[in-house]
């Protein structure tokens, strides 16, 4: 008789660091997932370094049986989502486990008790913790491939534990891509050029790459347009100006301004389009571990500089963003990012795009990257259960 499953809160930061480490045992042999940087992680975990917990709450959750860890997951209420929606729901996110459904129920069990304290009415996830961070939704379909840069990774056998506890599908999210030798050998659709240059001619748009010397202004010009610009999409919540700087300082150590574009209408800002390299790719081959020691956090980020820098492994775009000013929405400007970009990933030599996340109802972006002959390679599920 296997022996009695645990449930131990971790409110500590060595109790924090322990959640953390457990998620490298899931993974044993699984040439696909990326492992994190741990003191990345610690700091995103931690309430007095992360702006959510400005506006939400958590609760960690390490599950042990037998005195060894074997599963995590945490539980959390955004107030700004329920705010925003007008909902009253809590999240769950972090769910990692063994294959072992008794493991996953009493892990979905302390997240739902915890959810249910907290006076809500439904749990919905995995999302760590809002839509605008990693961590968002769980993979159903493309496993035998790593995720591209801030898109999470699951074991086949999480879909199926979330669907034996009686979670719903709330919400697919697509993932897609394209791979740019299409267009170097074939040029680039007729139909998107016909848009492009109409565009061009009938509203005198201009584009230009990110002026990294002038990051800070370019954010606050960003920053005005992004919330506006997702704020019909389902789940989104807007991001707080603590919250926004935060994104920003990260992303800055990771863009590549030849592929982050803003267009301009007059030398005025009208939106912005924001692709990443999929620094996934060298983190993979770095191979960080769990070990928090200074030394070896320091060898593993020389080994990622290494092998981003001077190997130069990225051969992944990742289309991260990309928000219009209200008065050019559904002008065509959407279209004149995907040329301008995939004009530009061409010249500097990405060989693959992913453009994610897409919501399955959201039929103007789906209908737009399709005509560029995008294909759905990944599709990711957030769930929900009544309380």
């Amino acid at each position: 008789m296997p022996s009695p499953i645990q449930i131990q809160e971790c409110k500590t930061a060595a109790e924090r660091l322990k959640f953390i480490q457990f998620w490298w045992e899931p993974y044993k042999g699984n040439p696909y997932w990326v492992p994190p940087l741990v003191n990345e992680r610690q700091e995103f975990l931690d309430p007095a370094r992360n702006p959510y917990f400005e506006h939400g709450r958590a609760a960690y959750f390490l599950a042990t049986r037998g005195g060894e860890p074997a599963g995590t997951i945490s539980a959390h209420i955004n107030d700004k989502h329920n705010e925003f929606h007008e909902e009253n729901i809590g999240f769950f996110g972090f769910f990692e486990c063994i294959n072992d459904y008794g493991v996953a129920e009493a892990l979905f069990q302390a997240a739902s008790d915890w959810c249910k304290s907290q006076g809500v009415t439904a749990i919905r996830g995995p999302a760590s913790f809002s839509s605008n961070d990693d961590g968002y939704g769980c993979l159903i379909q493309g496993f035998d491939d790593p995720p591209r840069i801030y898109m999470p990774y699951n074991p086949p056998y999480y879909p199926q534990f979330a669907d034996r506890f009686g979670f719903q599908k709330a919400m697919d999210l697509f993932a897609y891509a394209l791979d740019t030798n299409v267009y170097a050998e074939n040029g680039m659709p007729p139909k998107l050029l016909r848009v492009v240059e109409k565009m061009r001619k009938r509203m005198g748009i201009t584009f230009r790459t990110v002026d990294m010397s002038r990051f800070d202004e370019e954010v606050k010009s960003v920053k005005r347009v992004y919330n506006s610009a997702w704020e019909k999409n389902w789940g989104f919540v807007p991001m707080t100006d603590a919250e926004f700087d935060h994104l920003a300082a990260g992303l800055k150590q990771i863009v590549d301004p030849r592929v982050a574009l803003i267009a301009e209408k007059d030398g005025q800002f009208v939106g912005f389009s924001l692709s990443l390299p999929d620094v996934n790719e060298p983190l993979l081959a770095a191979r960080p571990s769990s070990n928090p020691n200074p030394i070896v956090a320091n060898l593993a980020m020389a080994r990622l500089m290494w092998h981003w820098k001077v190997a130069r492994k990225i051969t992944w775009l990742r289309n991260f963003a990309m928000g219009v000013v209200k008065e050019y929405r559904a002008q065509g400007i959407g279209p004149m990012f995907y040329y301008e970009t995939a004009k530009a990933a061409l010249a500097i030599g990405y060989k693959h795009g992913e453009m994610s996340w897409i919501l399955e109802n959201n039929m103007m972006m789906n209908r737009d990257i399709q005509a560029l002959g995008g294909q759905v390679y990944k599709t990711y599920r957030l769930y929900q259960k009544p309380l």
